[in-house]
């Protein structure tokens, strides 16, 4: 039986761990041709042996890399833009640097991937009537809550919104569907560094947890099934949306 992504092919960043890399596996099982990026080349080394995927070392801040990757491959069905950093501190907080390295990873990278996909899903739309899916990491962090100590966070995941939704509505009509989705907390390995970042990472651990009316974190496995939804066929009427994903956060 074959899968809801079934001759599709999917581009992923930030795929070696964490949210990302439950997505690419699950796009996978799905049946979609799976490209898996990573800036650390040895955690794509967990796709080994995985059918249907094939992995490359990327860094997303590096334009040229990531426009001539673009060059290389078909058009695109689905872009996954999950790279991105949290950053923890208010506006004090936040030196120049700090913003400067969280909007370009969290948002200037997702643009200039987006720019570097769109003219061969736009072709392809064009000759054959065949439209594809961006989907963007943003978070409920943002314009869609405020977080305490997410200053920087939340307005780049907030601007992802608004790229998301500028995108959406400037090529509704070209066959590209854009949307975001909003997670809470999910306990991945970069959540885990900045746990064990902090004094007491017992108690920041609980701090995490207690902020999630559900009384626990999310897995990244629970974040999969609406991408899967966003990338595959069964969305084909959604654009310009939020998912939130967030286990009560936002109730």
């Amino acid at each position: 039986m074959a899968g809801r992504l079934a001759g599709k092919v999917a581009f992923v960043t930030a795929a070696g761990q964490g949210m990302g890399h439950a997505c690419a596996l699950q796009m996978a099982a799905e049946g979609a041709t799976v490209i898996a990026t990573d800036l650390r080349p040895e955690l794509l080394d967990a796709f080994n042996g995985v059918a249907n995927v094939t992995t490359r070392e990327l860094d997303v801040l590096d334009d040229a890399a990531v426009r001539a990757l673009a060059g290389e491959l078909p058009p695109l069905d689905v872009l996954f833009n999950c790279a991105g950093y949290v950053h923890h501190g208010t506006i004090l907080d936040c030196a120049p640097k700090d913003w400067d390295f969280s909007m370009s990873l969290n948002v200037r990278s997702m643009y200039i991937a987006i720019q570097a996909a769109l003219p061969k899903m736009i072709e392809r739309f064009e000759q054959s009537g065949r439209g594809a899916s961006i989907i963007n990491m943003a978070s409920v962090a943002g314009s869609v809550k405020g977080i305490a100590n997410r200053f920087v966070y939340g307005t780049s995941k907030a601007a992802v919104i608004g790229l998301t939704k500028a995108v959406a509505a400037d090529f509704v009509q070209k066959g590209i569907r854009c949307n975001a989705i909003a997670p809470g907390t999910v306990d991945t390995p970069s959540l885990g560094d900045r746990i064990n970042a902090f004094a007491d990472p017992v108690e920041a651990r609980r701090m995490f947890i207690a902020r999630q009316p559900m009384g626990r974190l999310a897995k990244a496995e629970e974040i999969a099934p609406i991408v899967i939804y966003l990338a595959s066929d069964e969305s084909a009427f959604a654009t310009g949306q939020v998912f939130s994903v967030d286990g009560g956060m936002t109730i």
